[in-house]
């Protein structure tokens, strides 16, 4: 395996009590750290720190959301880790969805494909220092100029699900971030993004429960699914790849206000291919299927099912195998 990733932060441990166990990444074979904004930290803190804790990794945003920063706030954040870390820092954006945008941030959920098209066109000119004046789709900037240009500039890659932003993520961006996917998934994906050249990254965030215990795995991974396959761009995503039927009853439910129905309608097979679960030695295995079907960085997000962080970390390092 080539490029390996982990998302920070990682859960049970504090920001200034992670420094140990990122430092020691590069020695147990992982290439990447990742972070992901969602409702915890913001998504270039815990990168700025491993930037200087452990200055091998690559770092990448998955994802930096296009409505929440103003676009010259974005490459202004870009341009300052792109500096810190030159040649290892990518940046991720995608458009996040309705209920980060709008419930949380109270910041209308209109035209994504439009918007984060227009955030990465924009930036990208902006990490040159070039002075822009222009009317976008979705925004207008007049006379912004990034004063702090980055010597290297970081590589932009796109969070895709469906065809649009997949074919946008190759067009335009340097590669995709995929989320929320079975590695069988991969093959149907991919293709879309190397439609626009090659030498594209995909990212993959592989969610995974870190225990032999399959009647937790599955717990765990049940509620981590109801909580993002009842989003409508994460439910419009796998109506596309074909899991109506499967999921029809949790949605169902879930749309009636029966939570407990929703989670316990999952079926074993869904959440046994979208939660990577089993010994670290199984663990390895399933991500190296996404690998085989055309993932370049698969990017582990542990989800909580006790232990240390630190140990499961060693446990499921490629250097471990």
């Amino acid at each position: 395996m080539g490029s390996y990733g982990l998302t920070l932060p990682l859960s049970g441990l504090q920001l200034n009590e992670q420094r140990d166990v990122i430092a020691s990444l590069p020695g147990l074979g992982y290439t990447d750290v990742w972070s992901a904004e969602v409702g915890g930290t913001d998504a270039f803190t815990p990168l700025a720190l491993a930037s200087t804790w452990a200055p091998a990794l690559r770092l990448g945003t998955a994802i930096v959301p296009a409505f929440t920063r103003g676009a010259p706030t974005i490459a202004q954040s870009a341009a300052a880790l792109a500096d810190a870390a030159p040649g290892r820092f990518l940046l991720g954006i995608g458009s996040s969805s309705d209920v980060i945008v709008q419930r949380w941030n109270d910041i209308p959920f209109v035209k994504p494909y439009e918007r984060v098209r227009d955030v990465v066109r924009f930036v990208r000119e902006a990490l040159t220092g070039a002075k822009i004046t222009h009317e976008y789709e979705t925004f207008r900037v007049d006379g912004f100029r990034l004063l702090h240009v980055p010597k290297v500039q970081p590589k932009i890659v796109v969070a895709a699900l469906r065809p649009g932003m997949l074919r946008l993520a190759g067009r335009e961006a340097d590669g995709a971030i995929l989320n929320w996917l079975a590695a069988d998934d991969v093959r149907k994906v991919v293709p879309y993004v190397h439609a626009g050249g090659p030498g594209k990254e995909v990212v993959a965030r592989i969610f995974v429960a870190p225990t032999a215990d399959q009647m937790v795995a599955r717990q765990v991974g049940r509620t981590a699914i109801a909580g993002y396959m009842t989003v409508p761009v994460y439910r419009a995503f796998h109506e596309w790849l074909g899991r109506t039927e499967l999921l029809g009853p949790m949605w169902k439910a879930w749309a009636a206000g029966d939570r407990k129905a929703a989670v316990a309608s999952i079926p074993e097979e869904v959440v046994d291919a979208l939660i990577v679960h089993g010994s670290p030695d199984e663990i390895r295995a399933h991500i190296q299927r996404y690998v085989d079907n055309g993932v370049t960085t698969p990017v582990i997000g542990l989800l909580p099912v006790g232990g240390d962080a630190r140990e499961i970390v060693r446990s499921l390092a490629p250097t471990a195998s």
